[in-house]
């Protein structure tokens, strides 16, 4: 049995595909069709300023992101931290304001949703960790939910001691134990993979 003959068959074949390509090459639009218009070394048709176009669009769709979100839609800096005492989950009295305040953010912003990211300090394994991050994320979606916010706009997840600072002091540890209050902005979040 000979194989020179079925290899160069599928290397004419391929090569013919190559060379055969699109049936035609795509037309060019008329720069004074477009919304910037002819560019530099030409006139300019379009009757719009190029300062007028907003120039922080991002694919798919072109969207522009809202002031403070990140390129996952995630807004880390509008709403302030619930803090824990070491190895609790128990939303303290003096933290109670910050959800309150999360649930008022909520009503102005109806589009928008909270993810809860319970964090620990670098003490405990990391299976114990999780599971009270867990309990604290759960904790502040528990008190969102008395005082009103609707289950469908929180989602929670435990980041364990994965972010804390290793062997930290008092005060690292300290800020480690939380539960941040992520605003998301799922109508330009990107589609899941």
């Amino acid at each position: 049995m000979n194989l020179v003959p079925k290899k160069l068959c599928l290397v004419v074949a391929g090569a013919a595909l190559l060379f055969a390509g699109c049936p035609q090459t795509p037309t060019r639009p008329d720069p004074s069709a477009t919304a910037l218009g002819m560019q530099p070394g030409g006139r300019n048709n379009s009757s719009l300023n190029p300062s007028d176009v907003p120039m922080n669009l991002e694919a798919p769709g072109l969207s522009v992101r809202p002031e403070g979100f990140d390129a996952n839609n995630q807004n880390r800096t509008a709403l302030q931290a619930v803090y824990f005492d070491f190895d609790r989950s128990d939303i303290k009295q003096a933290e109670r304001p910050k959800l309150q305040a999360a649930k008022e953010y909520l009503e102005k912003n109806p589009g928008y949703r909270l993810l809860l990211e319970g964090h620990c300090d670098w003490r405990g394994t990391a299976e114990y960790n999780l599971g009270l991050g867990e309990r604290r994320a759960n904790a502040a979606k528990t008190f969102l939910a008395s005082l009103g916010v609707s289950a469908d706009k929180i989602e929670t997840v435990s980041k364990g001691s994965l972010e804390s600072a290793k062997n930290g002091d008092d005060t690292s540890t300290a800020k480690d134990r939380r539960v941040e209050l992520v605003v998301v902005n799922p109508s330009t979040a990107p589609a899941p993979l």
